[in-house]
């Protein structure tokens, strides 16, 4: 959660481990002068003063003839204080080292497993809307998005913040017309953007068609003109599928179905079926951004969790280009480490 704070306000995590070793030298050696503290912790006597005068105000210190120590209240702040801190530095080294295994630069890793607590992929969905907040800067921004459950999700974490001082337009990454109305990629870019107040395009076309068909509809105007703008996005957000369920969810006959399973397919993503070490066995003809367009897309932004997502996670970030950004749960997170320790 530090983390996210400190992405979304910079400075903010310093601020407060300044407050926190103040509070924690002045349980340990307090009474004590503002002199002989700002000599203890290196700090000057005029940044001690300012920290001081805010722990005083909030009622965490008191000052006496003897000098400033902590109210009871300050000692209590300090031990949540403590689990805090420690949990942010273990949270810290745990995104470290997923995100350099994964070979990406950046990784947030939220509490929970969301396969089991529809709160965690809540939780999830709030950290990418404040990863993409953080990401994009001031001015005109095209987000490109996928559609599914959790960019379902992730819509519904958007609020007008996002929308400040930034002219949003959100478009689908994918067609999506035949699937559940509300997970399809329009409906969610048209959510997004009602939420942000921003405005958004829709791309009227199946996600998966016919090879025959295929070609036909990309010459289409509209459809054209749409995907040109897809792949000059600013941003682009988007899920990981398990293959087997992806391949189901999308009618692939029971043949294709033995195929991806024979080729041990696990993960799925613009429509791509990957195995394990990150190969594509499989692909669909479909209408919608190509993962070989990612790596010319400034901010790339991945979400899923869970434990079932685990290698799914793990084999498409083999895929994707070094600056994407993932987003997942503790669950996902630990199975996926738990087999890079069990290598050692």
């Amino acid at each position: 959660m530090l983390s996210v704070i400190e992405k979304v306000a910079p400075g903010t995590l310093q601020i407060l481990k300044r407050r926190y070793l103040i509070l924690n030298h002045l349980q340990k050696s307090g009474p004590i002068g503002r002199r002989a503290l700002a000599d203890l912790l290196g700090f000057t006597e005029r940044s001690l003063r300012s920290e001081v005068d805010v722990l005083r105000t909030q009622g965490l210190i008191k000052t006496s003839t003897q000098g400033m120590q902590c109210t009871p209240e300050g000692i209590t702040v300090i031990y949540k204080l403590e689990q805090l801190m420690s949990q942010h530095i273990q949270s810290q080294e745990k995104e470290a080292r997923l995100a350099s295994y994964l070979g990406i630069q950046h990784c947030t890793i939220t509490m929970g497993n969301s396969d089991k607590n529809h709160e965690s992929l809540v939780e999830m969905a709030k950290v990418a809307a404040e990863v993409m907040d953080f990401l994009l800067p001031e001015g005109n921004n095209t987000v490109a998005v996928m559609g599914g459950t959790t960019m379902f999700e992730v819509a519904e974490a958007m609020d007008k913040h996002i929308g400040q001082n930034r002219t949003l337009l959100f478009v689908p990454a994918r067609g999506g017309l035949g699937e559940s109305i509300d997970i399809q990629a329009n409906v969610i870019a048209e959510n997004m953007a009602r939420r942000t107040g921003g405005k958004s395009r829709a791309l009227y076309a199946p996600e998966h068609v016919r090879m025959e068909t295929y070609s036909l509809l990309l010459e289409e105007p509209e459809i054209k003109e749409t995907l040109e703008i897809v792949e000059n996005a600013s941003l682009v957000l988007y899920s990981i599928g398990d293959a087997i369920e992806m391949a189901e969810r999308r009618g692939l006959d029971k043949q294709t179905l033995d195929q991806l399973s024979n080729d041990q397919a696990v993960a799925e993503a613009f429509g791509e079926f990957i195995n394990v070490e990150g190969e594509v066995v499989y692909k669909l003809s479909r209408i919608g951004l190509r993962s070989s367009k990612l790596p010319m897309i400034p901010n790339v932004v991945a979400v899923a969790g869970g434990t079932r997502k685990a290698r799914a996670i793990e084999a498409h970030m083999k895929t994707v280009p070094p600056h994407t950004w993932l987003v997942t749960d503790e669950a996902a997170a630990n199975e996926i480490l738990k087999e890079v320790d069990s290598l050692k």
